[in-house]
């Protein structure tokens, strides 16, 4: 590998195969820490801290969960390091980062995950700024009297049960221009249970309306919004949230020799192996390749599969595998003690949800995947 001079930690010759795994979120994370002990890894990544996504909208309505959600890259690998750099360019010989290093591993593996707007995510490098953001957008949330949420998929459902658990003196309307609830390959009876509890939250449901327009207003900000539907219904809110408009972060393969590996949509296709086509020794993780749903927990599914395949051809031992796509199995909480899901045995009740993940969000299972604590405040 070229000039991998570590951020943050100590570097030491090795003589085991090199590994860069490019983006920190769920299946980069994963991946990375998963060969820690058998390849030289490097992890690189833009920000400075992994942000626990599925905890954010907790950390909207309950800000002291900021501390919680922030775990820093430099406490990830034992072995390896972590670069706070960003790709620019990718061929099958490696990678150019935006600082101008050249990295040129043994195996490499394409984890840049997917936008999704604020807050639901975050891409600021500087934590102290991201954090001052989510403060702002509680204050404002707090300040408001009555929510409009864009969007009645999962981020959606979630933020809603969030908000009403909370404040429920709040208004919170959903609007989305499908005729139900949860797009997917879900269970009708999924979408009833969930559709019920909103009903007692007291969340409004506007579905198979198309708005005219966006609000000029940024998500997430206080302010008037009247917006109308096609069919003449007028909106109205203090605030609204956009949830929906995810896109794989793969801008920087529009150019090169991989320019051809993106679908129309973007997102990078994989053989069965997650191995982007045509290629034997690159991968392609999570919410950017074409293998399944946008899900971090496929994400991090698929780092278990990648993670196997890498250290299969490093020790030569073993066939590869091969990805399967993912059951319809999900788990959508509203607020710490409600929602449902699929759990693989029919539509699982609140109290599963609550216990799975409502209450705790799995903050504790990354904080120890980090061997940290949260950065603090």
């Amino acid at each position: 590998m070229n000039d991998t001079t570590p951020h943050r930690a100590t570097q030491r010759p090795s003589t085991r195969p090199s590994v860069v795994v490019v983006g920190g979120g769920y299946g980069g994370i994963n991946t990375a820490k998963a060969l820690d002990d058998i390849a030289d890894v490097t992890l690189v990544d833009p920000t400075e801290a992994f942000v626990h996504n599925v905890a954010s909208w907790r950390a909207l309505v309950q800000p002291e969960w900021l501390d919680r959600i922030f775990l820093p890259y430099d406490r990830l690998l034992t072995n390896g390091r972590f670069l706070q750099d960003r790709a620019v360019a990718v061929n099958g010989q490696g990678l150019t980062l935006a600082s101008g290093r050249v990295l040129e591993p043994d195996y490499l593996v394409l984890a840049t995950g997917s936008f999704y707007p604020f807050p639901a995510k975050t891409e600021a490098p500087d934590i102290a700024s991201a954090r001052e953001r989510h403060r702002a957008a509680h204050d404002a949330l707090v300040a408001a009297d009555r929510a409009l949420i864009l969007g009645a998929g999962p981020a959606g459902l979630e933020l809603a049960g969030e908000i009403k658990a909370f404040y429920p003196a709040k208004h919170v309307t959903i609007v989305d221009i499908a005729d139900d609830i949860l797009t997917g390959p879900y269970d009708q009876d999924l979408r009833d249970e969930l559709r019920r509890q909103l009903d007692v939250l007291g969340v409004e449901l506007h579905l198979g309306r198309a708005v005219t327009r966006l609000p000029k207003l940024p998500p997430a900000t206080l302010g008037a919004i009247r917006l109308s539907t096609e069919d003449g219904e007028e909106l109205i809110a203090d605030i609204w949230f956009r949830a929906f408009g995810i896109r794989p972060h793969t801008e920087y393969l529009t150019s090169g020799s991989f320019a051809d590996r993106r679908d129309e949509r973007g997102y990078v296709q994989v053989d069965e192996h997650l191995r982007v086509v045509g290629e034997t020794r690159v991968f392609a993780v999570g919410d950017i390749n074409d293998a399944d749903r946008d899900m971090a927990g496929i994400a991090s599914r698929q780092a278990v599969v990648v993670a196997d395949n890498i250290r299969a051809l490093i020790t030569g031992k073993g066939d590869l595998t091969s990805w399967e796509k993912f059951p319809p199995m999900i788990a959508i909480p509203l607020g710490p003690e409600g929602g449902a899901g699929l759990m693989g045995d029919g539509v699982a009740d609140a109290a599963t949800i609550a216990e799975l993940k409502g209450r705790d969000m799995f903050i504790g299972h990354y904080a120890e995947l980090f061997d940290a604590v949260p950065i603090a405040s």
